[in-house]
């Protein structure tokens, strides 16, 4: 790191607060390789990874990970929410191998009155009772200021009684949360340097919520007021709207503000995908640096600049993040469009097939037809061949299926004009057609690809008889390739996708020039 910057400390609390996210429940298994993940590859700064006494289970994932950071001395960085129960919280965490304890106080008056039915005074006898406990059994000590924002707000004075009365009592990190998520930039701003000018010597952190919209851009006020430890979560896991995404913090502070931090950003997003797997919650498409989509361009105009000059690059560049810029086909398309897309595919085309292609493109996407990369070759091929391969054709298939039975298909399929017949099982009518299919397809030494993903989709408020469009994508020789079948039964979509991609490879298998032969080089 250089010396010359502020370093802003991350810490995440995906493994405890994003396990409030409503459907969010981590194995220990997964809570163990994220805490690893997170701290290894990605290198936060700090990893809050559960709730003291919350389950025998998480008892056994807080243990694991503890061990595992034990031994390559990280076990400072990882810490457990407690609570103000005296001996409970604490000695759960020491039986755990822990040596942090982030303890649950209560930040507003409001909280305390009506939640805990207790004065001040009370609670923080009851804070100091447990924060001595912790410091006897060697733990360092952090305390979360539950729901700061509105006790700030409502009643200051409570505020500063309380930390009047807990300062100096051995607290490492007072963290301040807005639990609700109400504040802005300018209130964040405004509150925190308040804090810092009445407490210099505390260390305070700040733990923002998304409810508005605004979690990323008051991590910027915070840090604009002083604050150096922030906290966030991958994907913006959390309560309700969830807390501050940890992608668009880390970028934004580098970026805009000039901070040094110690993430390794090449990890942002196969952090971000694990907790997509994990925790079930897919990513937005569009959301910033992970989304899917954030990093494509649709407007043939922006193509077009890109490739005349880097018009429409910035420094977001995907290559921060082990992505790749890629240009979106559809009606939209330019000729730019389709020329970086050929480009990243390795193929030529002459200017007259390159306007028969993108015509072809754009009365494809006008008809609201999803069309990626993947399907370039496809549709490459079906311009320049002015047709459809059908060198294998179904003439009739019939599927059985039922309760904890294998399903079995029997079929006939005409290939290169000599009729077939074959039948096969397995589990599931899809299987079952695959297996009948090798029987015929593995004598002429041809094998189907195999399967990487299988995406089943119907419209958005489809009824029981919409059609449906069935995704697979296929491992050709280590490359991806993607084919789409359409019906109302989807069963047969996703045998409608297997024959396009059996089609496909047999016409390259027979052709030897030009760009067709090219294509076989994609797989």
């Amino acid at each position: 790191m250089s010396s010359d910057k502020r370093h802003i400390q991350l810490m995440d609390t995906t493994l405890r607060d994003g396990e409030q996210t409503q459907g969010v429940s981590f194995s220990p298994a997964e809570k163990v390789n994220l805490a690893k993940a997170l701290l290894e590859l990605l290198k936060v700064d700090r990893i809050e990874v559960a709730s003291a006494r919350v389950s025998l289970g998480e008892k056994d994932a807080v243990s694991s990970i503890n061990a595992w950071a034990r031994e390559r001395g990280l076990d400072e960085r990882i810490e457990v929410l407690g609570f103000v129960d005296h001996t409970l919280s604490v000695d759960w965490i020491v039986e755990t191998g822990g040596r942090v304890i982030n303890l649950l106080t209560k930040g507003s008056e409001k909280h305390c009155r009506e939640q805990l039915g207790k004065n001040l005074d009370q609670h923080v006898s009851e804070i100091l009772r447990t924060v001595d406990y912790a410091l006897e059994r060697g733990l360092g000590v952090n305390a979360y200021l539950e729901d700061w924002s509105n006790g700030y707000k409502d009643s200051p004075e409570y505020v500063y009684l309380m930390m009047d009365k807990l300062k100096d009592c051995g607290i490492r990190h007072f963290m301040l949360p807005d639990t609700l998520g109400v504040m802005s930039p300018a209130e964040v701003h405004a509150s925190l340097s308040d804090m810092r000018a009445r407490y210099p010597q505390q260390q305070f952190d700040f733990h923002p919520h998304n409810d508005y919209g605004l979690g990323t851009a008051n991590v910027m006020a915070a840090v604009e007021a002083g604050i150096d430890s922030i906290h966030c979560t991958v994907n913006c896991l959390g309560e309700r709207a969830g807390n501050a995404s940890l992608a668009e913090v880390a970028v934004v502070l580098r970026d805009k503000l000039g901070l040094e931090l110690s993430i390794d950003e090449s990890y942002i997003v196969q952090l971000s995908s694990m907790v997509e797997t994990f925790s079930g919650k897919r990513v937005p498409a569009n959301a910033p640096i992970i989304g899917a989509d954030v990093f494509t361009q649709t407007a043939g105009i922006h193509a077009d600049g890109d490739q005349k000059g880097g018009l429409y690059e910035t420094r977001l560049s995907p290559e921060r993040f082990a992505r790749s810029r890629s240009y979106a086909l559809g009606k939209m398309s330019g000729k730019a469009s389709l020329a970086k897309n050929l480009e990243a595919l390795g193929l030529n085309l002459s200017e007259e097939n390159q306007k028969k292609v993108l015509a072809r493109i754009v009365k494809l996407g006008d008809s609201k037809e999803l069309i990626t990369a993947d399907d370039l070759p496809f549709i490459i091929a079906e311009v320049l061949e002015g047709k459809e391969y059908h060198h294998i054709k179904l003439l009739n298939c019939s599927i059985t299926s039922g309760l904890d039975l294998q399903s079995t298909v029997s079929l006939r399929v005409e290939l290169d004009g000599k009729k077939e017949q074959a039948s096969g099982s397995g589990n599931g009518g899809f299987d079952a057609f695959i297996d009948a299919m090798n029987k015929v397809l593995k004598p002429r030494n041809f094998e189907i690809p195999a399967l990487l993903d299988y995406e089943v989709r119907i419209p958005k408020g489809g009824h029981t008889n919409a059609l449906t469009e069935c995704v697979i994508t296929w491992d050709c020789d280590g490359r991806e390739y993607k084919t789409r079948g359409l019906h109302s039964n989807q069963v047969f979509a996703a045998i409608l996708a297997a024959l396009r991609m059996i089609n496909l490879q047999w016409h390259e298998r027979g052709s030897d020039s030009g760009v067709l032969s090219q294509l076989h080089t994609l797989r």
